[in-house]
C-alpha cells in the first residue's frame, strides 16, 4: 500500500502495520482523556484557593482602582459615570501635605524599627544560638510581644507614657528626674517617637524568631574551624555569620518595612493620629478621609498610592540585597 504526496517523496509502508494504526490512534485518544482529567483533578484542588484570591483579592483591587478615579461619597447609590473624575484625586494627593506628612511618619517610624527593633532581636537571637541555660524559656518569652492583641498594647503603654498618673513618669519622679515629667503622647515633640519605641518593642519578637532560625541553619563546623584559626568573636560574627544570614536579613528587612508602614492599630489606640497630626500614618489618614470626609473616591486614591510605594520599597531593598550577595 503506497501513499504519495506532491512535490514528496514516495512512502512504503508495510501492510502489516496497518493493523495497528487504529490501535495507535485509540491510545493517544485516551492519553489525551488520561491527561485532561490529570488537569481538572489538579485544577479542582487549586479552584479554592484561586475562588478565594479573586473574590477577596482581585475583586477588591479592581473596585479600589475604580473608586480611585470616582468622587464618591459612600452613601449615594454608586454610578460610575456619574461620579467619574478622572485623575483628579491622584493630582490632589500630589499636592495634600497632610498625606506626605504621614508618610514621613511611617517612614520614621520605619527607620526605629529597621534599628532599635532588629537589631534587638539580632542580638536576643544570638544570646539564644549558644548553649546558655532556660535558653528555651526565653525564646517563649521574647516571643510574648507579638502574640499580645494590639488594642490591649496600645492602652497599656496609653497608661504607661500618661501624664498624671503614668508608670514613666512615677518612676522618673522616684529617680530624682521631676524636671522630665509631661504627658508623653500629647507632646509634639514626643509622641511619635513613644509610638515607635512601642512598636519596636511590639514586633521584635517576629525578627527574633526569624533570626533565630536562620542561626541554626548555619554549620557548627565552621564555627568551629574559624575558632581553630585563631579567629576572634568579632571576626567570626563579620566573616562567617553576616554572609550566610544576608538572606535572612533581607527577609526580616522587608518584613520590617512593610509592617511598619502599615502600622495602624496601636497609633489609633494611643493617639488617634493625634496630637493635630503628629502621629499620623498612612492607614489613619486613609480611615479619616474615608470615614470622617466620607470621601471614598480620594481614600481609595491614596491607598492605591501607598500601595505602589509598598512595592518599590520591597523591589528596591531585593535589588540592593542581590548587589550585596555579589559583592
Amino acid at each position: 500500500m503506497n501513499w504519495l504526496k506532491p512535490g514528496k517523496k514516495k512512502i512504503k509502508i508495510n501492510p502489516a502495520m496497518t493493523d495497528k494504526i487504529p490501535e495507535t490512534a485509540v491510545l493517544k485518544r485516551k492519553m489525551k482523556i488520561a491527561r485532561a482529567k490529570s488537569y481538572l483533578e489538579n485544577f479542582s484542588f487549586a479552584f479554592p484557593a484561586i475562588l478565594i484570591f479573586s473574590v477577596f483579592y482581585i475583586y477588591p483591587f479592581l473596585k479600589v482602582f475604580q473608586l480611585s478615579v470616582c468622587s464618591w461619597n459612600g452613601i449615594d447609590a454608586f454610578s460610575f459615570g456619574k461620579f467619574y473624575t478622572g485623575f483628579t484625586n491622584f493630582k490632589e494627593i500630589l499636592r495634600d501635605g497632610i498625606w506626605w506628612r504621614s508618610m514621613w511618619h511611617a517612614a520614621y517610624i520605619t527607620i526605629i524599627a529597621l534599628t532599635l527593633q532588629n537589631a534587638l532581636a539580632l542580638a536576643l537571637a544570638l544570646a539564644c544560638d549558644k548553649e546558655i541555660k532556660a535558653r528555651n524559656f526565653y525564646r517563649v518569652i521574647f516571643f510574648i510581644p507579638p502574640v499580645l492583641s494590639e488594642v490591649v498594647v496600645g492602652l497599656i503603654w496609653q497608661w504607661i507614657y500618661d501624664g498624671n498618673y503614668g508608670l514613666l513618669n512615677y518612676a522618673l519622679n522616684n529617680f530624682g528626674l521631676s524636671n522630665l515629667i509631661h504627658n508623653w503622647l500629647s507632646d509634639p515633640n514626643t509622641a511619635l517617637t513613644c509610638v515607635a519605641i512601642v512598636h519596636s518593642w511590639k514586633g521584635f519578637g517576629w525578627g527574633f524568631i526569624i533570626l533565630l532560625a536562620g542561626l541554626q541553619t548555619i554549620p557548627r563546623q565552621l564555627y568551629e574551624a574559624a575558632k581553630v584559626d585563631g579567629a576572634s568573636s568579632w571576626q567570626i560574627f563579620r566573616n562567617v555569620t553576616i554572609p550566610l544570614m544576608i538572606p535572612v536579613f533581607v527577609l526580616v528587612s522587608i518584613l520590617t518595612i512593610l509592617g511598619s508602614m502599615q502600622v495602624f492599630i496601636l497609633i489609633y489606640t494611643m493617639t488617634g493620629g493625634g496630637p493635630g497630626y503628629h502621629t499620623e500614618v498612612p492607614v489613619t489618614r486613609i480611615l479619616a478621609s474615608m470615614v470622617a470626609s466620607s470621601r471614598f473616591g480620594y481614600a481609595c486614591a491614596e491607598g492605591i498610592i501607598f500601595g505602589l510605594v509598598l512595592l518599590v520599597l520591597s523591589f528596591t531593598q531585593k535589588k540592593i540585597s542581590e548587589r550585596v550577595k555579589q559583592v
